[in-house]
């Protein structure tokens, strides 16, 4: 039997993070609470808004929100960046990987545009 899911389901769950998201940050560990993500392993971070944020079809099914890129961020602490975080004011909303990069306080860095894809069942 076929499996569908409309694509306002799958737009909810990306509306959360573009509707609320309002820092992305470098992190130099894999943050599982904001706290952690804004503080113990914060190495820098923007501020974020809901026209940072694109929705637009998957590119192999789905849906997809692009987080748009971001220049000239300043490093706030030295480290080697690892995982890139979405947070609101009380909410660790998502995290994903990077490739490693070594961060120097003081510099910047820039954050390329990057995808959250929710793919349809199968």
């Amino acid at each position: 039997m076929a499996k569908l899911v409309h694509d306002d389901v799958l737009d909810g769950a990306l509306d959360i993070i573009r509707n609320n998201a309002n820092v992305m940050v470098a992190c130099s560990a894999q943050p599982t609470t904001r706290a952690e993500a804004v503080t113990t392993y914060a190495l820098a971070d923007v501020a974020m808004a809901s026209g940072d944020f694109t929705k637009a079809n998957g590119d192999t099914s789905g849906r997809k929100l692009t987080v748009g890129a971001k220049s000239g961020v300043t490093v706030d602490t030295s480290g080697s960046a690892n995982h890139v975080a979405l947070c609101d004011g009380t909410r660790l909303l998502y995290v994903t990987t990077c490739t490693t990069q070594a961060l120097t306080s003081g510099n910047t860095v820039a954050f390329p545009a990057w995808d959250i894809e929710i793919a349809d069942p199968s």
